[in-house]
């Protein structure tokens, strides 16, 4: 892995062993930021502020054996990327604007896509995840892990009927909460519908009713109009001396037809001017039928008046027409459907919320069984991790229980009793700890001393490391508060750990580094810096110097040394 600009690293390159690596240093030195960068390959989150003041940006590079047929490996070529020789090139670049960007394989990807490749390649347990292990439902969730397909199976189709329950009830609150307000609405629509349907209004009524209303109020001077038009056209019969448009333009194609055979152009104003009198004979004869049937009722005027009023009155409550009108009413109507309907919804939704409810008892139970069952197996095999961490007479055991509540609360029935429940059943989990014979079983939180509660951290770590199926363990510095004896054996389970995974722990316990494979260590420069040369790998003299400075404070100090090379040959003959 190669860091450049992260923190107090300005450029370095760390290398990991196969087996067991210790990252030691310092107070400040940087060991954090080898986490860090380890963090950001994984996908965490990027924080700009971890960029090195005065640098544009940081980059986190490394090479990650995945195998060629590895979920890892078939997630990232689906992305896109390509492996080079059974590994991953993996890189994340974080400017100190807050931009990120992250490339596996050559190919640009989301940074989400590092985080599912990590759920596959690397399980960090550190001091975080000690103090999160301390709340109930942080154990539970470990207790889950642990189980495998026996809890995650039915707790799958638990959250399902969980997720359908909550949808259902919160539909069902909104129905029976919102009654008064629905009735109220469905009669306003009910009111409106009976409006509607008793004017029975037509589409395009109201435009055909104007128009005739328009025509009926002007009747008279629309026929003295139409008469005086068809005199002029046709001529008067009361007044044989006078002249017409129809005789004139007669006279003048009888002018024409006499002399056309002799001129083509004027031919062809003759033949236009006797369509122009066909135009106007057929016009003059349309003008007299109009006259006659024009009808001046005013009973008809005033029943086409009301008619109006009373689609005016429907469009001015429910539409700007009634085209508009007869939209709303069918939009109504199916309003009033579903609000009418509401009723039998209620009894639907509260007939499948009490099956749910019964479902949810019966995957409960399962649940409650099946953690049951991993929860002994769990305890016992942390208990044996303490008594390999030289807490010998330990005892961890695992409490599951529910709380009660009242028949008519929101609970469920598990086991003749209704409990409360929420989105992973209705067992609260909690890890106890007795620490020596005789001594009552406690909340580990509470049950043990600052050493105590890392020894079992780890121990519960490594159990948990055991059913991950990942081939990288990181632990940052969870063997805080260890010391002495205990120190060794904390070394000595993560070296045996180390024999089937590739583990590295970043460390400030010569007992535990001693026992590791290959031993980093994080140094600044002068400046403050930790540069290329600042992770380096600590062999023979150079690492009984640093095992000497951990556990005195004095490289050169005899007794430390001999305490060092002890330690060392302790770890190598596993005695």
């Amino acid at each position: 892995m190669r860091i450049r600009s992260l923190g107090v690293i300005d450029d370095a390159v760390v290398e990991l062993s196969p087996g067991f690596t210790a990252v030691t240093g310092e107070t400040g030195a940087g060991k954090t930021m080898v986490v860090t960068s380890l963090g950001l390959l994984l996908g965490g989150r990027a924080d700009p502020a971890l960029v090195r003041i005065g640098a544009k940006s940081a980059v986190v590079e490394g090479r990650i054996s995945v195998g060629p047929h590895g979920p890892a490996a078939v997630r990232a070529e689906e992305a896109g990327a390509e492996l080079d020789d059974g590994a991953l090139l993996i890189s994340r670049t974080l400017s100190a604007e807050g931009r990120s960007r992250a490339h596996v394989g050559g190919r640009s990807v989301p940074v989400g896509l590092l985080a599912e490749l990590a759920d596959d390649l690397v399980a960090v347990h550190g001091q975080t995840d000690q103090q999160g292990l301390l709340r109930p439902a942080r154990q539970r969730q470990a207790l889950d892990r642990y189980a495998g397909d026996t809890v995650a199976v039915p707790l799958a189709k638990y959250t399902a009927a969980h997720r359908r329950l909550r949808a259902v009830a919160t539909e069902l609150d909104e129905l029976t909460t919102r009654a008064r307000e629905r009735s109220q609405e469905a009669d306003l629509l009910r009111f409106g519908l009976d409006e509607i349907a008793a004017a029975e209004p037509q589409p395009g009524e109201d435009t055909e009713l104007a128009a005739e209303a328009e025509r009926l109020g002007h009747a008279e001077a629309l026929a003295s109009a139409a008469t005086v038009a068809h005199a002029a056209l046709a001529g008067n019969p009361e007044d044989p001396e006078g002249v017409d448009a129809t005789t004139l333009v007669a006279g003048a194609h009888r002018a024409l037809e006499a002399v056309r055979s002799h001129d083509q152009e004027l031919a062809g104003l003759a033949e236009r001017i006797g369509e122009i009198g066909i135009l106007m004979a057929d016009v003059a004869g349309e003008l007299a039928s109009y006259a006659d049937g024009l009808d001046a009722d005013p009973l008809r005027l005033a029943a086409v008046e009301e008619r109006r009023a009373a689609l005016n009155h429907l469009t001015r409550k429910y539409g700007q027409d009634i085209a508009t009108v007869l939209a709303w009413a069918e939009e109504s109507a199916a309003r009033l459907s579903e609000l009418d309907g509401d009723d039998d919804r209620i009894g639907e939704l509260t007939a499948e919320r009490d099956a749910l409810r019964a479902e949810l008892g019966e995957l409960a139970q399962t649940l409650t069984d099946a953690r049951t069952a991993s929860a002994k197996r769990f305890a016992d095999a942390v208990t044996a991790e303490l008594a390999e961490l030289a807490m010998p007479h330990a005892r961890v055991t695992v409490e599951i229980r529910q709380t009660e509540v009242a028949e008519d609360a929101d609970g469920i029935e598990v086991g003749g009793r209704t409990v409360a429940y929420g989105p992973a059943g209705a067992d609260e989990v909690e890890l106890l700890l007795a620490p020596h014979p005789g001594a009552p079983p406690r909340p580990i939180a509470k049950g043990a001393s600052g050493g105590e509660l890392s020894r079992v951290m780890l121990a519960v770590e490594v159990v948990f490391a055991g059913s991950d199926p990942v081939p990288t363990y990181l632990f940052d510095e969870v063997d805080a508060g260890v010391g002495g004896k205990a120190a060794v054996e904390v070394g000595r389970r993560l070296a045996r750990l180390a024999k089937s995974a590739q583990v590295v722990v970043v460390t400030h316990l010569p007992q535990v580094a001693a026992f590791a494979d290959r031993q980093l260590l994080v140094a600044k420069t002068n400046d403050g810096s930790v540069t290329r040369s600042g992770v380096k790998v600590l062999e023979g003299e150079e690492r009984v110097r640093e095992l000497s400075r951990m556990l005195a404070g004095q490289e050169d100090s005899e007794t430390a040394r001999a305490h060092a090379e002890e330690l060392l040959e302790t770890a190598r003959t596993g005695s």
